[in-house]
């Protein structure tokens, strides 16, 4: 049999060429910001605002986060994506297990807000500072963006990461979120540089 399909046209996008935006719609999950069990008292909160290159908000990203817990290990634990045994439906987190992993959209000001716990240096890799792993998605992005979140009081061990120092300062300094009164950090994502140079982009890595 002789394929007579004409090729000479575009190929159908893939999911991954798909730019959106649909995050927001069947991604997030009930709790999704919610990586601290609720009332520990350890809890921080990690806020920022995710801007694109032009520096306006970009309000339908989603941000998902993974982490080893307190004792520098991936805690591996089930519990943020439940579902109905039932109907099936998605029930999201028990508010009682740390899983390590969150996901949040960004609001219409392009905001996000998680709470989590304090993460350890990764078991394993004594020279890594502890960090959260971050990835993002947008509008505009064929592909989604890895980077980390680091903590600024951990000065020796930001010091010794093979990755940061591996940056000039002004760079390194995108992946250390800020304080931001008790508990709190901020951590904004730039997706670009901006045009008139206003924010550093945010430091992105790539996988081989």
């Amino acid at each position: 049999m002789t394929d007579t399909a004409d090729r000479s046209g575009p190929l159908a996008p893939t999911p991954s060429q798909t730019i959106g935006p649909f995050f927001g719609h069947a991604l997030p999950f009930p709790g999704g910001a919610r990586i601290a069990p609720d009332g520990h008292p350890d809890a921080v909160a990690l806020h920022g605002q995710v801007r694109d290159g032009a520096g306006a908000p970009v309000p339908d990203a989603l941000l998902e986060f993974w982490q080893a817990g307190p004792d520098g290990r991936p805690p591996g634990a089930p519990g943020s994506l439940r579902r109905d045994q039932s109907t099936g439906a998605l029930l999201g987190r028990d508010g009682a297990v740390f899983t390590g992993f969150g996901r949040v959209p960004t609001d219409a000001d392009g905001r996000y807000a998680v709470r989590t716990l304090p993460p350890a240096a990764p078991a394993g890799r004594p020279a890594a500072a502890p960090h959260l792993a971050l990835c993002v998605h947008a509008r505009g992005l064929l592909h989604h963006l890895f980077t980390r979140v680091y903590f600024p009081e951990h000065t020796a061990a930001l010091a010794a990461d093979p990755l940061l120092a591996g940056l000039p300062q002004e760079r390194a300094a995108t992946l250390v979120a800020r304080p931001d009164g008790p508990g709190r950090y901020r951590f904004d994502v730039q997706l670009q540089q901006p045009a008139d140079g206003g924010c550093e982009e945010t430091v992105f890595l790539a996988f081989r």
